[in-house]
This record gives structure tokens, sequence and C-alpha cells, in this order.
């Protein structure tokens, strides 16, 4: 590494609140042995959203591209990513289910448009074994996840056909309920101001509870992110394989309902399963400071939105007024305050004392408002393992964080398939 690369990398771990060793002649000694580290171990994403190229959005990076594109992942070093066919709340009519799936369509083709571009050394896996021999073979990989049942319609067979496509993780529910799962986000809907209630289905429904047993049986990841604590602990207790969370963050830390409670980790953990962190502001922000809970509930009543809906960023869909959502959304960052990579690091501490090493990895959110100081894309995923060594994390913890563990959790799962 040449002396102005070394200087810009310490000078990224300091903006993000790290203590770095001073440069050793033209270079940090601690920088260089934290790359050597970073280029041996597995790195993985557990979650990010796939941006359709040509369609404007709030989400990617400054440069208009998608904070996980190749050439990101090539200057993070990031080796995988699972990118999910995400589909937000619709209305649970045949018109609503037939738009949510062709959302997930245009994302299933953007991704198979980009993995068949050869030059960017990327391929599309299906498998743990398919898995490893692409990065041993000094490939990208992309794995495909599910998010939001509702893309199902009302049958629970549609599961086999997005698994033919090659999905291999799957999430129940987005913001709202659907007919298999409750969403630890109930839908509050601005314009007539009504609210769906805390529970629909007290957790999963019948057809949620058939659906984990199909993913069981074919052999799917199952990912608990986005689920309320009832329909999280259901799918945990009865599926017959470990379980994900693919971007959810402690919240004992910060206190939002889409993070998991120590009950929720404990028994993801007890079932031999892992939770990834996610470097998402409204994940990470001092919720037990009163006096944000009351500017916040000040900034959303400008807003016309429901004050009581307390997760940050939430409903800011429901502002008509361009000028208003831009002075709201602006607002709520500035209240948040700057939140670094430490903060995000805080979280894996946390996770770490209460379950232990195996049970923790980093899923981003990328493309869905996901980025702090430190590790704002993939590019900058090199920090995340430069703050692991700087605490005090082995090499070896590192290699479970990053990927170790949802790749244990992964060849567990297709060990109990039964459909072939």
């Amino acid at each position: 590494m040449n002396l102005k690369r070394a200087i810009k990398v310490l000078l990224t771990l300091l903006a993000a609140g790290f203590f770095v060793p001073a440069l050793a002649d033209d270079e940090s000694e601690f920088i260089e042995h934290a790359r050597a580290v970073h280029a041996r171990v597995f790195t993985l994403d557990a979650h990010a959203d796939i941006e359709i190229p040509g369609k404007p959005s709030m989400y990617v990076g400054a440069d208009g591209l998608s904070k996980v594109s190749p050439e990101k992942m090539d200057q993070g070093g990031l080796n995988a990513v699972v990118m999910a066919l995400a589909v937000g709340p619709k209305p649970r009519t045949a018109e609503g289910y037939a738009a949510a799936k062709t959302i997930a369509e245009e994302k299933l083709l953007a991704v198979k448009t980009l993995v068949a571009n050869d030059s960017h050394g990327i391929r599309l896996v299906t498998g743990s074994d398919d898995l490893l021999a692409t990065i041993a073979d000094g490939k990208k990989a992309i794995i495909l996840s599910l998010q939001n049942a509702l893309i199902f319609g009302a049958e629970s067979t549609a599961v086999d056909y997005f698994f033919d496509q090659g999905v291999r993780m799957f999430a129940l529910t987005h913001m709202g309920h659907n007919d298999f799962a409750d969403s630890s986000r109930p839908l509050f809907i601005a314009a007539t101001g009504a609210r769906e209630p805390a529970s629909e289905h007290d957790g999963l429904s019948a057809k949620g509870m058939a659906a984990v047993q199909r993913l069981n049986a074919l052999g799917a990841v199952i990912d608990i992110s986005q689920l309320s604590t009832e329909a999280a602990l259901q799918v945990i207790n009865s599926s017959v394989a470990p379980v994900v969370a693919s971007h959810s963050n402690a919240r004992a830390l910060t206190d939002v309902s889409r993070n998991l409670s120590d009950v929720e980790i404990k028994r993801l953990a007890a079932g031999g399963g892992v939770i990834h962190v996610a470097p998402f502001a409204g994940y990470l922000f001092d919720s037990q400071d009163p006096s944000i809970d009351t500017a916040l509930r000040a900034i959303r009543r400008d807003a016309g939105i429901d004050e009581d809906y307390l997760y940050p960023f939430e409903l800011y869909w429901e502002i008509n007024d361009p000028a208003v959502k831009a002075t709201f959304l602006r607002s709520a960052r500035d209240l948040l305050g700057p939140i670094s990579l430490g903060t995000m690091l805080d979280h894996i501490d946390y996770i770490v004392g209460l379950v232990g090493i195996d049970h923790v990895g980093i899923g981003t959110d990328f493309n869905h408002g996901s980025g702090i100081a430190g590790y704002i894309d993939a590019s900058e995923s090199f920090n995340v393992t430069a703050g692991l060594l700087q605490r005090g994390y082995s090499e070896a913890d590192a290699q479970k964080i990053w990927g170790g563990n949802f790749l244990r959790v992964w060849q567990a799962v297709e060990g109990q398939r039964t459909i072939h």
C-alpha cells in the first residue's frame, strides 16, 4: 500500500471513531496487518436490496450507483452478497399481489442481467458448495433472497416457483402484515389515519407455518428479519434447521421493533442461527435519550405523520409534499446525529457477549437507506475488519462474523433438505 492510500484509510478509521496506531515509516503496520487479514477472510453481506438500472432511487450512492456494485465490491474486498427481491407494502388484493410479483420479477431480471455480463466476474450461486467454488475461483458471488410473502399472493405454493428461479433465502414479511405472518412494523396509512393492529395472526398464520415447513423441505434459509417477535419465535421453534436474521440489530441497545430482543437472539442462537448486524442509523441510534423521543415526535407532527410510530424514518413515503418530505428526512438525520461504524460494532460486541461469536454476522441493508460514517457502502468493507481487529477480535473471529457463520447455517439447512 502506498503512503497516500494508507493515510486515506487511516483518516477514514479515525472518522469512524477508532484509535489507530501511528503510521510506521511510510505506512501503518496495523493497516497492513488488517488488510492482510481482510484479504484472507471470506466476506459476505447477508442482505442488500437490488437496484434496477435506469430507475431513480433515493437509496443509491452519491455516484448514482448501487452501494454493492461490482466495482464497490472489488474496492472493499467483498466476496459475496445476498441480494433481496424485496417488495414493500401493497394492497392485499389480486391487483396488489400481481404488482408485488411484478416488482420481484423485475429485480430478478436485473440480477440475472448483471450476472450475464461476464466482465463483472460475478456468479449467481444456488448452493453452499457452489459458493465456495466461486470464491476459490476468484469470482464474486450473488445469492438471491426474497423479502415479503405478499409476493406469493395467498398461495404458499409460490415458494417453489421462486426457489426454482434460484432464490435460496426467504423472509415472510416486510412492512405490514400479510396472509402469512405478522410484521414487526404494522402498516399505517396516513390518508385514512388507519393503523393495522399490532397482531393479526398472533405470529404466523396456518399458511405461514406451511411455508416454513415447505422452505425446510426445499433446503432454503429462512430469514426472520421484519417479523413480529411472536412470529419470529414461532419460526425459530418450528423450523427443523437454523434460521437467520439477515439485517437486524440488538433491541437492548436501540429499542425499535425492527431490532431483535434478547429473547429472540438467545432463541435464534440456541437453534444454531445467526443475527446479522446492519449499518443503518435507524437501527443504531441512542433510543435511551428521552430528548430524541420528544424531538422526533415534534418532527413527525410537523410532517403530518403518526408521531407514535417512532421508528425514526418510517412513513416518509406518506408525505406527499416533496419539500416537507425532504425537511422531515433531513431533520430526522440531524436529530440522530453522527452514527459511526463504532456504534455498529457496539451491537456486535453486545451480541457476542450475549450468545457468543458463532451467532453474529453482517447484513448491511445497503440500497435501502443504510450507510454510516466509516461504512457508507461496500467499498468500505475493509473498515469493518479493521474495526474488529482493533477491538481485539482474532482473524478466526472475523472469519466467522464476515461469512463463516452464514455459511455454517446454509450448510445445515441444505443438510435438512428432503425435496430434491
